[in-house]
């Protein structure tokens, strides 16, 4: 799955589809059972991150180079 959101041939809409359809539900699934910690909260956001960043590719911060 990896490599098939890295594929720069894929248009951005393609690999959103992908993402909201197969990653985000195994990632999410049970989560109305769930009670998170601010630390798990985290997590899930850095690795949603990580995820968008393969995908689109890093988009860093012109002024500061981040």
């Amino acid at each position: 799955m990896q490599n098939l959101l890295s594929f720069n041939l894929l248009c951005k809409n393609i690999k959103l589809k992908i993402y909201k359809t197969t990653i985000l539900p195994v990632v999410s699934y049970g989560s109305k059972t769930w009670s998170l910690t601010m630390g798990e909260e985290r997590r899930l956001r850095v690795s949603e991150n990580v995820v968008m960043r393969r995908m689109f590719g890093h988009k860093g911060d012109e002024v500061t180079g981040e």
